[in-house]
């Protein structure tokens, strides 16, 4: 007889960047102002996570995390107007 012993460990990794937007986007607006303009952040957060380490676990109390079910999950937050979304 034979018994297999299998063990699923959780590790993540997070990266932020920050990039200037004009300061007469409406904070209703910013979202769409980030997806829009993908160039000015996509290669630079690629290459943070690609620098990140791994830490064990899930992440969710690494930031303002929400999606537990996900994989993956972006988000946008903007301390001073204290918002924030998902992209």
């Amino acid at each position: 007889m034979k018994v297999t012993i299998l063990q699923r460990s959780v590790y993540y990794k997070t990266a932020e960047v920050e990039i200037e937007i004009p300061n007469d986007i409406d904070e209703f607006d910013i979202q769409d102002y980030v997806n829009d303009n993908e160039e000015l952040w996509v290669d630079k957060i690629d290459q943070k996570i690609n620098e990140a380490d791994y830490d064990w676990g899930l992440g969710m109390d690494s930031g303002n995390w929400t999606d537990i079910d996900q994989s993956s999950e972006w988000r946008w937050e903007v301390d001073k107007l204290m918002v924030g979304g998902h992209l």
